[in-house]
């Protein structure tokens, strides 16, 4: 069955602005991280209009894969920013944006019981001398860090 594709409608629910923004930064936060872009085409520019739309009404690209009671605040903790505390600690996007070349989430640093690891196995990370920001940081100092907040 074939995948919907965004709509001109779809595309209009964020700023031509944000966007671009949004573009820019997957592409290369995939680069960076030695990931893929989901490889239906379709699944990733769904996820970046909603982190784009994000950006319009909260000011920051907050995950559009959660349920939040509260969008503001979840924007104002920074777990939920793309790339999220998952992704720069496990390598692991629960969106599926950012994944191996075939299409399947890094699950390789995830703990045993996540979530996860529990649906796909254990997924290889291609490439591990790039990305986990945090969770290289947090074995170096010896404890769990979160991003935007003062350790």
């Amino acid at each position: 069955m074939p995948l919907d594709e965004p709509t001109d409608a779809d595309r209009e629910r964020a700023t031509n602005a944000s966007l671009q923004r949004m573009w820019r930064y997957v592409r290369a936060f995939a680069e960076k991280s030695g990931t893929s872009l989901h490889p239906h085409p379709e699944i990733t520019e769904f996820l970046v209009i909603g982190l784009a739309r994000h950006i319009d009404q909260l000011g920051r690209p907050l995950c559009p894969c959660n349920f939040y009671e509260d969008k503001s605040q979840e924007a104002r903790s920074s777990e939920w920013i793309c790339a999220c505390d998952e992704m720069q600690r496990y390598k692991y996007c629960h969106c599926m944006l950012f994944v191996n070349q075939e299409g399947l989430p890094i699950t390789e640093y995830l703990p045993g019981g996540h979530e996860g690891r529990e649906a796909y196995g254990i997924v290889p990370d291609p490439d591990p001398t790039r990305g986990r920001a945090l969770g290289r940081l947090e074995a170096r100092r010896g404890h769990e860090l979160h991003k935007g907040r003062a350790e």
